[in-house]
């Protein structure tokens, strides 16, 4: 399998696990591995920071004769004592993309109660005429499945990836200020202030979590129609 080509913008990112910010036999084999991809480290400062060590291990390799025009900078999060990198390439172009959306079946009170109309005045009769049981359920199936279609009829929607309508903007800033003490938390030696830390990032879990619960029961509960295809949209989002 070819994994590089001239018309391939290859990039790799990672917890590759070796020290980029000294010198060692495991960094040298990778660097002479990725030389050969025309990949090399764009990753410069240090991605972990603990108490008592500095170290690059979370690492994003790039090929820096396409992409020349580049910079990158640590993100801290406060999720992990592994620090986020954020890499901004200049000189790409990328293409708007057209909103995605799928189709789903338009199932309501309205439409289902047309469904059950529309069978009642099939000629049910008419279709277990035939002495083979496998014809009569095929006659059966056209006539349930043409009515199907016609009363729950397929629509265009919208996907929205990013929406977290349980994301408050007091779960907003709670997170931030986690972040920001995430800072302090890892260089300082303060007993009290790390435990202080720790109750607070267990104390905005907890609030999280109790956020998601009542959202997500709310849909549960105005859903009108509570079938299998629509509970699982809500419990997938």
């Amino acid at each position: 399998m070819q994994i590089y080509s001239n018309t391939t913008n290859l990039i790799i990112c990672g917890d590759i696990n070796i020290n980029y910010l000294e010198s060692s036999n495991y960094k040298t084999q990778l660097d002479c591995l990725l030389a050969s991809y025309n990949l090399s480290t764009a990753v410069n400062f240090p991605t972990r920071i603990t108490k008592n060590t500095s170290t690059a291990i979370d690492n994003i390799f790039i090929d820096k004769t396409k992409n020349s025009d580049y910079t990158i900078e640590p993100i801290i999060k406060g999720l992990s004592d592994h620090d986020a990198q954020e890499l901004v390439l200049h000189n790409i172009k990328i293409i708007n993309k057209k909103p995605q959306f799928t189709v789903k079946r338009l199932i309501n009170n309205t439409t289902i109660a047309q469904f059950k109309l529309n069978l009642s005045y099939e000629n049910w009769s008419d279709t277990f005429t035939e002495e083979d049981v496998d014809t009569n359920l095929k006659n059966f199936l056209n006539v349930y499945l043409r009515n199907f279609n016609h009363s729950f009829p397929y629509k265009k929607v919208h996907i929205n990836h990013h929406k977290k309508a349980w994301l408050t903007k007091g779960i907003k800033i709670s997170c931030q200020r986690k972040r920001d003490l995430y800072k302090l938390y890892k260089t300082t030696h303060d007993l009290n202030f790390k435990n202080y830390y720790k109750n607070y990032t267990k104390i905005l879990s907890e609030v999280i979590k109790t956020a998601k619960k009542i959202h997500y029961n709310k849909l549960f509960t105005r859903s009108k129609n509570k079938d299998c295809m629509e509970l699982c949209q809500i419990r997938n989002k």
